[in-house]
């Protein structure tokens, strides 16, 4: 993992993005978020699950979905399965120790 500062490539309204093997931060105080870089390693772990390429084409195409479901842009966001997970668990920085492989599935439904 390498935790990289730039406020250039990160999408307005979001703070950070993450492409394995970087997690791209908009600001050096981010670096010291515990939780902010808890949900980026959760996404690095999906990355490499799903090995990087179709991570980012799931990822897109239900983000689709979900623009079409919710017909709005932040929920669709905050419903994308990958989302779902990294924000239920990014508070417990022992997730990643015992996570199973494919957690996100779990998040793919909505109840």
């Amino acid at each position: 993992m390498y935790l990289v500062v730039t406020k250039y490539l990160i999408p307005k309204g979001f703070s950070g993005l993450t492409a394995f093997p970087f997690i791209f931060i908009k600001y050096h105080v981010d670096k010291e978020n515990l939780v902010f870089i808890n949900h980026e390693k959760i996404h690095l772990r999906q990355q490499k699950e799903l090995l990087i390429l179709p991570f980012f084409i799931c990822y897109f195409l239900e983000y689709l979905v979900r623009l079409i479901q919710f017909k709005n842009r932040n929920l669709a966001y905050r419903n994308i399965s990958f989302e779902r997970e990294a924000y239920a668990n990014e508070s417990d920085l022992n997730y990643l120790k015992n996570r199973s492989f494919f957690e996100f599935t779990k998040y793919l439904f909505i109840n």
